[in-house]
């Protein structure tokens, strides 16, 4: 087991003594400052005068790029102040042009013309001497002719045909030869119907006439053609659907 302090150690601390005394002792010796002496003042810069010369040497002297800043471009403007020299203002007039004054309130105004901030349509251009204003030019609506009807050319067309008014309720075919007959009726054939009501019942096969009129053209199982000879005119009767009473 060691017992004191090691020799450098002893050194170090008391240099850091030393040190810390020094310090204490100019802060006391300086003092505080007199009363009523000025501070020093800085002496002030002389003021460089620029000529021709120095302004030549200014702007020959290369631009240094700094580092990470962008290089200027050639055709950047560059001003360049000149000093014309020193004007001194006890030379200086301060008294009134009245004679500029008066030059400028002689000038005569020309007519008012388009105001830059309001919006709307610029003012009518002025009409040369001996020219009479028209006035406002009204529009008149544009008359529209009337229809003409068209009137057809050569004899009307014919009307058309009547509609059939047979009714087409059922078939039968026979098993040797498949001949098919239909049955058809005209009038009001039903159950409710009154007893003066007209009702007849037709029987016929394909090619035959009816009435002497209709032709049964073919005969199909929920449908017929029967064609009308009178009018040369085609007509699909479909099956109905109640039974003659």
């Amino acid at each position: 087991m060691k017992v004191g302090a090691e020799p450098s150690k002893v050194a170090i601390l008391g240099a850091l003594l030393l040190a810390a005394a020094y310090l204490v002792y100019t802060n006391l010796s300086s003092g505080p400052a007199e009363p009523g002496r000025p501070p020093a003042r800085l002496a002030p810069r002389p003021a460089i005068e620029v000529t021709p010369s120095t302004e030549a040497v200014v702007q020959a002297r290369p631009a240094v790029a700094r580092a990470g800043t962008p290089k200027r471009s050639e055709q950047e403007f560059h001003p360049s102040f000149k000093h014309k020299g020193v004007i001194d203002p006890g030379t200086i007039d301060p008294s009134l042009r009245h004679d500029l004054l008066a030059k400028v309130e002689s000038v005569e105004l020309g007519p008012p013309g388009r105001n830059l901030f309001q919006f709307g349509a610029a003012p009518p251009a002025a009409l040369p001497p001996g020219v009479r204003d028209p006035g406002k030019i009204k529009v008149q609506p544009k008359l529209q002719a009337a229809p003409v009807p068209v009137i057809p050319s050569g004899p009307p067309p014919p009307p058309p045909p009547p509609p059939i008014t047979l009714k087409y309720y059922g078939y039968t075919a026979q098993r040797t030869d498949g001949h098919k007959q239909a049955f058809f009726t005209d009038g009001d054939c039903t159950v409710n119907a009154p007893p003066t009501a007209q009702c007849d019942i037709f029987v016929a096969a394909e090619g035959e006439l009816i009435m002497k009129r209709y032709k049964v053209v073919r005969i199909g199982v929920s449908s017929v053609e029967v064609e009308d000879t009178q009018y040369n005119h085609m007509q699909p009767l479909p099956l109905a659907q109640e039974a003659p009473g």
